[in-house]
């Protein structure tokens, strides 16, 4: 068996889950032929053999880091999925439940009892606790409210206060706190009094009698300093603190930018909160990018891998439907032009390039766009000048991808008129969709909506039925009636 420490790989963990895959099936198989047999006493035998299958499946996944399960978890269809969680399960199961994915979190607690929550619980922390507040029974959740004491309900209590896009909700409150006056070998005895430091320690806070955060002593400047001299003297008073309403992605970027580890949170007073710590930043960073990608493909909310089809039909039909309009939107233009394409079968064939193109330049440019304002690049100071430089880019690949697509055109059909026609095209079709490209985004962030959602689907709508139009139209007037 793999030891508890070693990162496991990818093949390791597809080998592992095969191999769970092939013991469920295999237990599958031998509960049906007991219950098809001649066995008078078939509840004993059952029991026995549960039994047996669930040692089996323990042993399956002993060694395993609480992420590995999650992910073996999360890859298991439904049935299997609760057979190995019911097996698996242990007091332990709190740090399981937090890897997992949102959608199957809610499989996993949706077949465990109220006391198990509580047990579950009881082993986490109160920052860890308010993580699976929103996918806990209510039932539950005052369970394990009555289960803490006054200071571990007044923390998770202050975390679900705060939004989920506010620092607030991914703080911590495992930091230590020291002051000033002290000397470093009276904070190095105080540290080693405690025995352990809480995850993430990088450094200690120093704070006065109010609780008011004055500066940060690194665990560098502990170790690499002389025990005689005080706090006051090695701290560091020009430090990253972060308030406790902030946007959660400010602070994300100023982890990326000054490679912080951790980060005391304060109130408007400058009075310490709690901490903000780099793998809830990590957190934050892989959930944005997932819902983005999801929103980008026009999925809604996080959907389980082996949900039922009803439930991942309804959250896929939203956007399918709105496809469906513009889809209609784009075959109604070509309707309109039908006789200039029966006089000149040529245009049918090009139009889909003329959209294609428009499609792939908004997208290139949206993405962009989306990328920078996630980062706050994007500010009222430069944002004419950003909108400039994407026009005259515009200009610049309008010009040369049209150029090529006449040129290709004149190769294929000797036609200059045709080609002249398609050249232009190409160029109007590409303006257009660098203007939408920035438009959408733009227009959505300064209304407070996110930008990310429903751009794709409109940009590509865009970009088509105004490809076929100004094509067709560029036709109508220069190519008929010649």
């Amino acid at each position: 068996m793999e030891p508890s420490n070693k990162i496991h790989t990818a093949q390791f963990l597809q080998h592992h889950l095969q191999e769970v895959i092939m013991l469920l099936e295999k237990q599958q198989l031998e509960k049906s032929l007991v219950q098809r047999g001649p066995i008078n006493n078939h509840e004993l035998v059952e029991t026995v053999l549960c039994k047996q299958q669930q040692t089996r499946i323990q042993e399956k996944f002993a060694g395993l880091r609480p992420a590995d399960t999650a992910y073996i978890l999360e890859s298991l269809p439904l049935d299997q999925r609760k057979t190995a969680w019911n097996a698996i399960k242990t007091d332990q199961d709190g740090q399981v439940l937090l890897e997992v994915s949102d959608a199957v979190r809610q499989t996993l607690i949706s077949g465990m009892e109220a006391e198990e929550l509580v047990t579950v619980a009881s082993s986490l922390d109160t920052d860890e606790i308010a993580d699976l507040a929103a996918d806990l029974p209510k039932r539950a959740m005052l369970k394990i409210l009555r289960s803490l004491n006054s200071k571990e309900r007044s923390h998770l209590n202050a975390i679900l206060s705060y939004q989920e896009n506010q620092v607030g909700s991914r703080m911590d409150f495992g930091m230590i706190t020291i002051r000033d006056d002290l000397n470093l070998k009276a904070v190095a005895a105080y540290i080693r009094k405690l025995g352990k430091l809480p995850g993430h320690t990088d450094k200690l806070f120093v704070v006065d009698q109010n609780n008011i955060v004055k500066g940060i002593l690194p665990l560098q400047r502990l170790l690499t300093h002389s025990p005689s001299r005080s706090v006051a003297d090695v701290m560091v008073t020009d430090f990253v603190r972060f308030q406790i309403d902030q946007d959660i992605a400010e602070a994300s970027r100023a982890f990326e930018r000054y490679d912080l580890i951790s980060a005391p949170v304060i109130d408007s007073n400058g009075e310490l909160q709690g901490r903000l710590c780099v793998d809830s930043i990590l957190d934050f960073i892989r959930d944005k990018t997932d819902e983005d990608l999801l929103i980008q493909a026009g999925v809604t909310e996080e959907e389980d891998l082996f949900s039922s089809v009803w439930k991942s039909a309804k959250n896929r039909w939203g956007w399918l439907l709105i496809n469906i309009g513009t889809a209609f939107a784009s075959t109604r233009i070509i309707d309109v032009f039908e006789d200039i394409i029966l006089q000149l079968v040529a245009l049918a064939s090009l139009m889909p390039i003329i959209a294609a193109m428009g499609g792939n330049t908004g997208n290139q440019t949206s993405m962009l766009i989306i990328r920078s304002l996630a980062l706050g690049q994007i500010t009222s100071s430069n944002i004419r000048r950003l909108i400039k430089k994407e026009l005259t880019l515009a200009v610049l690949n309008g010009t040369f991808i049209g150029c090529i697509i006449g040129l290709l055109s004149m190769l294929l059909y000797r036609d200059i008129a045709l080609s002249a026609v398609m050249a232009t095209a190409m160029f109007i079709n590409l303006l257009v969709a660098v203007l939408v490209g920035l438009g959408i985004p733009l227009l959505r962030h300064k209304f407070g909506k996110d930008p990310a959602v429903g751009t794709s689907v409109i940009l590509t709508a865009v970009t088509d039925s105004m490809g076929f139009f100004i094509f067709l139209g560029l036709a109508k007037l220069f190519l008929i009636d010649r």
